[in-house]
């Protein structure tokens, strides 16, 4: 069935109805009339070709949802692939849907090409750290080995998430366990002892069966270890079984991989995918209405909204990075185009590096990326405090973010002019793969490309950066 003939009503109305819209406002926004809408809505009539590209531009979280048979999924693949910036021109809605339709095959190969050219692009930022790193036996640590991991998995493990899940719902304390409640099943069902004292922030004694907490964290980061150390317990199987799967090259790699599994665990726990994803999508992704909501703090809720990935039900595709005083990306994970700098400090015009200087102040931004991608993200400067004078408290900044064509979704978009030539901010991975010649904040030349020099003239930098990669 091609998308020329998808009928979609209940799901249209339930859509419209979700966001408390009358039906002359949605087909005033579809340019339509209100009997068309209302023909649609009871299937009287299935949607075309131009209607599907206005309910995309429209609402594009809830139209990646509507279409599930082969042909639509075709469609949605080859019409992502067809709006990359790469193509100067977008092709008609209607020529993509026949296209789908009389060439499926071409069209697969077409879509399988474009992820190539993307791949491709990753190997690229491969080459970045593998210069970045100066380690002169090119071996890969295993933290970078478990980044790379979650990275592969979209930062969304099914297994784990669904048990999760599960586990929390058997705790009860909806929308999420309450720390008595994780308390009692520590100390009940798992006969553990508990104590609240200084310390290392969590530690576990298997074969006392005592655990302790340190008491100087935030409620929210005590509670975090206990749902960690929960999980670590009851959903020991589910964790083990990813581990034995992972193509990890060391033992430290895997023990890595089974902590960052148990605190993935633990988001899932205190932030139900389920009751997460609806709270995010009513009140717009605003993180500090959901981190109210659901105890957890504002980092802890950034990268669970980066999580939302589970096939048929996704949230709005994030990505989600923490960067420490000195520009480190200490945490990272994209399901945008945008991916990071795989080795050290990312591009000095994000926001997220002025974040880190003015804690407790949300600061956003529009940005686009060499290749005319527009993103909009919000960036805030956190301080953790260490429980002691003794111990210097944590600075750090995160960054969340999404394409422009998601702004709709997100709270932080309010009052951005996304059309604005001059408003965006023009940024780059890193100054390595950034082929922009004029960027005032250049650190070095990027590494595929040459560079004259001419010792009669100085601009920003000393060297000019020409237009064609070194070697071609």
């Amino acid at each position: 069935m091609s998308t020329s003939r998808l009928f979609a009503g209940p799901r249209l109305r339930a859509m419209r109805r979700d966001r408390a819209m009358r039906q002359n406002d949605l087909a005033g926004r579809l340019g339509i009339s209100t009997s068309y809408l209302s023909q649609l809505e009871s299937d009287d009539r299935p949607l075309t070709a131009a209607l599907v590209e206005r309910l995309r531009a429209l609402f594009p979280l809830d139209w990646h949802e509507l279409g599930t048979g082969g042909a639509e999924t075709r469609l949605a693949a080859l019409r992502e692939a067809a709006a990359d910036p790469l193509f100067p021109q977008p092709l008609d809605p209607g020529q993509l849907a026949r296209f789908a339709a009389q060439q499926p095959a071409l069209a697969d190969r077409f879509v399988a090409l474009h992820e190539a050219y993307r791949r491709t692009g990753q190997r690229l930022q491969m080459v970045d750290e593998a210069l970045g790193a100066d380690r002169a036996d090119g071996a890969r640590l295993p933290w970078e080995d478990v980044r790379d991991w979650f990275h592969r998995a979209n930062n969304y493990v099914d297994r784990i998430d669904r048990a999760a899940e599960a586990l929390a719902a058997r705790l009860g304390a909806a929308p999420s366990p309450a720390l008595p409640a994780i308390e009692r099943q520590l100390t009940g069902p798992l006969a553990l002892s508990l104590r609240y004292e200084s310390g290392p922030l969590r530690a576990f004694d298997a074969e006392m069966r005592h655990v302790a907490v340190d008491p100087g964290q935030p409620v929210e980061s005590r509670r975090f270890q206990l749902a960690h150390q929960l999980a670590a317990i009851v959903l020991k199987d589910e964790i083990a079984a990813v581990v034995a799967g992972a193509d990890l090259a060391t033992p430290a790699a895997r023990q890595l991989l089974f902590v960052g599994l148990g605190n993935y665990a633990a988001g899932a726990l205190l932030m139900p995918y389920g009751a997460f994803r609806k709270a995010a999508r009513d009140a717009r992704h605003d993180i500090d209405r959901l981190a109210q909501t659901f105890g957890t703090s504002f980092e802890q809720t950034c990268h669970r909204l980066s999580t939302l990935q589970r096939e048929g039900t996704r949230g709005v595709p994030f990505f989600f990075c923490r960067v420490d005083m000195a520009g480190n990306i200490t945490k990272r994970h994209s399901a945008t185009r945008l991916q990071f700098a795989r080795f050290g400090g990312a591009c000095p015009l994000w926001i997220v590096h002025e974040a880190v200087a003015i804690p407790d102040r949300i600061l956003v931004q529009l940005a686009e990326t060499p290749d005319g991608v527009r993103y909009v993200s919000m960036a805030k400067g956190l301080v953790k405090p260490s429980g002691s004078y003794a111990r210097a408290p944590r600075r750090y900044a995160v960054a969340l973010g999404c394409e422009a064509s998601h702004a709709g979704e997100f709270v932080y978009a309010d009052g951005i002019d996304l059309a604005s030539e001059a408003g965006a901010t023009r940024i780059g991975v890193s100054c390595r793969l950034c082929p922009r010649p004029d960027c005032d904040q250049r650190a070095f030349p990027p590494s595929d490309r040459m560079i004259a020099v001419d010792p009669d003239e100085r601009g920003v930098v000393p060297y000019r950066i020409g237009g064609v990669p070194s070697g071609t």
